[in-house]
C-alpha cells in the first residue's frame, strides 16, 4: 500500500486536476442523446439519461429537466455503456530502455516499485480515457491497490477486478490451498494457466485432476474461474472440470465450441490487438524468454486462426462470447481495436460485438445488475462516440466523453 500511497500523494500536489473527478459533482445530471446503444441489443433516438448520485434513473424521450440538474449535450454522437475489457494487463509497461518491465527477473530493469506503479496507473488512465470503464486483469498481484486506489482515492482508471497472480501447477491440494490463499488476499477470481503459451505451442500442461481441484474449490469458495487453454484438449479438459471461462482458445474446433455451449461456458478471444501489439513492438519484447524468432512466428500464424475461431464462435448457438483483449505493455489504450478487428476482419455485426464488450462482458463479471447496459437502477457508466458506430466501427478510436459511476472524466465537448 505504501507505494500507491507515495503516488497518490505526488498526483495530489503536482497536479489536483486530475483527481478533481471524486469531488461532488451535480447531484443530477441530464444527458441528451440523438443515438443510444443500451447495451442489450436494442437502439433508442432521442432519449434523455438521467443520472442521479451515480445512478440512472430515467432513459426515455425528452421531458422537462429538473431545476439546478447539469445538462452534458451528447447529440450527433452514439451513446453506449462503458465498454468492458475482461482480459487486461495494467501493470505491464516498456520501461526507460524501451524494453518490456520485468521486475526482479531482470537485474538489469533498474525502475523502483513507485515507477512501476506510476507506469499502472498511467495505463489505467488511457484504458478509461478510451471508453473502458472497467476491466479485469488476470495475473498480478500490484493490481489490488491499484483496483483500490481507484475504487476509493480518486485515481483515476477503470473499475478492476483481479485475479493477482495466476496459478499455473501443483498438487490438487496445493493448488486448493492456493485458491483459499488468493481469496484471503482478496482476488475477485482465479485465473489458471491450463496450456502453454502460443509461443510454445499451446499444450496442455495441467491435468485433469489439476483442473478439476483449481475450479472446484474455487467454485467452493464462491469465485469464478478463468482459464488460459489454447489448445483444443486442454479447451475439452477446461469445461470438463466445471471452471466457468476459456481464454483464448486459438487452435479450439467446433467440437469445443459446442461444449462450452453446452456446458454455459464462456469464451474469451482474442481477435488480433494482442499479437499485432507483439509483432509492432517486437524490439522491446525479443530475447525475453520464449519471446523470439518462433515465438514470434507462432503470434503471426495465430492471427487468422484467431478471426476464424471468432467467426466459428459466433455461428456456435448459444455460445457466451465476452471481450477481452489481453492488452499488454504497448497496448494500452488501444483496447477497441478487437471490436473493429471482430466486425472487419471476423463478419460481426457491430452490435452483437457492442454487446458482447457490454452487457454479455459484465455477465461473465457476474455484474450484469450493475454495468453494462443503460437502463433504470444500473451504475452510470456511459461512453460516447464521434461517429455512427453501427456504421462506422471505427469509431471506437474516436471516444469524446467518459463517464464512470456518475462522474465524468471525458467530455471533449465540455457542456
Amino acid at each position: 500500500m505504501r507505494r500507491i500511497l507515495g503516488f497518490a500523494a505526488f498526483i495530489a500536489i503536482a497536479s489536483p486536476a486530475l483527481l478533481a473527478p471524486l469531488a461532488a459533482q451535480d447531484a443530477t445530471t441530464v444527458i441528451h442523446t440523438s443515438k443510444l446503444l443500451d447495451g442489450k441489443g436494442a437502439t433508442m433516438t432521442n432519449a434523455d439519461i438521467v443520472v442521479v448520485n451515480g445512478k440512472i434513473t430515467r432513459v426515455g424521450p425528452a421531458a422537462a429537466v429538473p431545476k439546478g440538474a447539469r445538462e452534458i449535450d451528447l447529440r450527433g454522437k452514439t451513446v453506449l455503456p462503458g465498454l468492458i475489457d475482461v482480459h487486461s494487463h495494467l501493470t505491464w509497461y516498456f520501461n526507460r530502455q524501451g524494453r518490456y518491465h520485468q521486475g526482479g527477473r531482470n537485474p538489469n530493469d533498474s525502475d523502483t516499485p513507485i515507477e512501476s506503479i506510476l507506469a499502472a496507473a498511467a495505463n489505467a488512465y488511457a484504458t478509461l480515457m478510451a471508453g473502458f470503464t472497467t476491466i479485469q486483469s488476470p495475473g498480478s498481484s500490484e493490481d489490488a491497490d491499484l483496483r483500490d486506489w481507484i475504487a476509493t482515492q480518486g485515481l483515476p482508471g477503470p473499475r478492476i477486478l483481479t485475479s493477482l497472480v495466476a496459478l499455473q501447477g501443483g498438487s490438487p491440494d496445493t493448488l486448493r490451498a492456493l485458491v483459499q490463499r488468493r481469496k484471503a488476499a482478496g482476488a475477485d477470481l482465479i485465473k489458471v494457466f491450463a496450456s502453454a503459451s502460443i509461443r510454445d505451442g499451446g499444450k496442455q500442461s495441467m491435468t485433469d485432476e489439476q483442473l478439476l481441484a483449481v475450479c472446484g474449490e474455487a467454485k467452493a469458495q464462491g469465485l469464478r474461474t478463468i482459464v488460459h487453454a489454447h489448445s483444443a484438449e486442454s479447451v475439452r479438459a477446461t469445461v470438463n472440470a466445471g471452471c466457468g471461462q476459456i481464454e483464448h482458445g486459438i487452435f479450439v474446433t467446433q467440437s469445443e465450441l459446442d461444449l462450452m455451449a453446452q456446458k454455459n461456458v464462456y469464451f474469451d478471444p482474442q481477435c488480433s490487438l494482442v499479437f499485432h501489439n507483439y509483432l509492432d513492438n517486437r524490439a522491446k519484447y525479443e530475447g525475453i524468454g520464449n519471446y523470439n524468432a518462433e515465438g514470434f512466428a507462432a503470434m503471426e500464424r495465430a492471427i487468422p486462426l484467431a478471426a476464424d475461431d471468432i467467426r466459428k464462435a459466433i455461428a456456435t448457438k448459444g455460445l457466451k462470447i465476452t471481450y477481452g483483449t489481453d492488452a499488454v505493455a504497448g497496448a494500452h489504450g488501444r483496447n477497441g481495436e478487437d471490436l473493429i478487428c471482430r466486425v472487419k476482419d471476423a463478419g460481426e455485426s457491430p452490435m452483437h460485438a457492442i454487446v458482447s464488450a457490454t452487457s454479455v462482458s459484465a455477465e461473465s463479471l457476474r455484474l450484469g445488475d450493475k454495468i453494462g447496459t443503460i437502463a433504470v437502477g444500473m451504475e452510470a457508466d456511459i461512453i460516447a462516440t464521434d461517429g455512427d458506430l453501427m456504421a462506422d466501427i471505427t469509431a471506437v478510436r474516436r471516444v469524446s466523453f467518459v463517464m464512470k459511476g456518475g462522474k465524468v472524466f471525458r467530455n471533449d465537448g465540455k457542456n
